[in-house]
């Protein structure tokens, strides 16, 4: 059983019969009343996001699900390949299925993969991945005071605000919990 306190974004939990996932989730006192915690949860079978409110201390149950090591093999167009790093096993998600996770996938990167009831339901990215920069606006001289930052086009196709001095072809370590550009990588 996981108690309210213990709650984390990516926890997965047991409500309602069913297998989710802590998207955000916000400690409420309120002045008059007893606290609770509004949570938004994401369903791992059908993808769907609800706002739940839990009494504080309130336990609920742990999912059976199980996770493995996969490597990314490639996107089709409509569905991403991967494969198990044991069996060798191939199977394909969705673009709905991976979710915002796409931005960050490089191909033969490892991940994991969260099996509930038999089938892959999500993909566990590491916190952090190295990306090359595709495009960008060149070197910004001048107005530095404002600390900003100018959109790049990261191999993925993801845009990430990354610092003035960044040009094409750059390594750079993003977070994929935010999205957020980290350091440039020197190799």
């Amino acid at each position: 059983m996981i108690s309210t306190t213990d709650f984390k974004k990516g926890v997965k939990i047991e409500y309602n019969d069913a297998a989710w996932v802590i998207v955000d989730f916000q400690h409420i006192n309120p002045g008059k009343g007893a606290a609770f915690t509004r949570t938004k949860i994401k369903n791992l079978e059908t993808s769907r996001v609800v706002e739940v409110n839990f009494k504080s201390g309130e336990k609920v149950g742990v999912p059976d699900v199980q996770t493995r090591e996969m490597q990314y093999l490639y996107n089709d167009g409509s569905s991403y390949s991967f494969m198990d790093q044991e069996s060798f096993d191939q199977f394909s998600l969705t673009t709905e299925e991976i979710g915002d996770g796409k931005d960050y996938l490089i191909e033969n990167m490892v991940v994991s993969v969260t099996y509930y009831k038999g089938r892959p339901v999500a993909v566990d990215l590491p916190n952090f991945v190295e990306l090359k920069v595709a495009e960008t606006q060149p070197n910004i001289r001048g107005d530095t005071s404002g600390g900003g930052g100018k959109p790049a086009k990261m191999e993925t196709g993801v845009v990430v605000t990354v610092p003035f001095h960044i040009k094409e072809g750059d390594l750079l370590k993003i977070d994929t919990r935010t999205g957020e550009y980290i350091e440039r990588v020197n190799k």
